[in-house]
């Protein structure tokens, strides 16, 4: 472990923004056997700037990171840190798309899609929404089986959100859907012009953010 590599740790605790982001890139370009599990070990810190750096910086190391971030996920038992390795996949699949995002970090998705805890599993729907449409069919089977309003809406917007058209069928029969509830149903009805001008002119997802 060389004095740089230590250098560049303490740099992304800097409370200067610019600093911590260039501490990012040097870690992720020049990073060795450690790096990853140094990172891992910060999203652990109670401090929310360090976890938010740490978080970050697993984003932009990218895929490779994404077995450790999941296996951080499922050995904790504290939601705080649990939305933050979400949180981490989701920077990963903005950052590298969805064709370089492994299989490892949907199934760690998947199972925080259905935590107890509005904080994780909320944050696992952006994370999905990140992803994109190789995950829209798993979106629409929770959106249609799930009985927390919260996460409906949430799926909602991550459905207006990706610009896939396979989602105009499903949010138009939740609008027209009497028998669903009223606020999904409007949900769906707002939704629809988004979907409309995501398709027409796509942008970059919006990342949780760490806090």
């Amino acid at each position: 472990m060389t004095t740089d590599t230590d250098a560049l740790f303490a740099q992304l605790k800097h409370p200067n923004p610019n600093l911590r982001e260039r501490a990012m890139i040097e870690l992720a370009e020049n990073r060795d056997e450690h790096t990853i599990g140094r990172l891992i070990e910060m999203v652990n810190e109670e401090t929310v700037d360090i976890r938010r750096a740490a978080v970050k910086a697993l984003g932009v190391i990218g895929p490779d990171a994404v077995c450790a971030i999941v296996s951080l996920f499922e050995s904790s038992d504290n939601a705080t840190i649990q939305a933050s390795c979400v949180k981490a996949l989701a920077q990963v699949a903005v950052n590298y798309g969805p064709d370089a995002f492994p299989e490892e970090g949907v199934e760690g998705l998947k199972v925080a899609l259905n935590h107890p805890n509005p904080v994780v599993n909320i944050a696992a729907v952006m994370a999905l929404g990140a992803v994109g449409s190789p995950v829209l069919d798993l979106l629409v089977e929770t959106l249609q089986t799930t009985e927390n309003l919260a996460l409906g809406v949430s799926i909602i917007n991550a459905l207006a959100s990706m610009g896939d058209s396979r989602a105009t069928e499903v949010l138009t029969q939740l609008a027209n859907d009497e028998s669903v509830d009223t606020y999904i149903r409007e949900s769906a009805t707002h939704a629809l012009p988004r979907l409309e001008q995501t398709m027409q002119y796509p942008s970059f997802v919006s990342v949780p953010k760490e806090g």
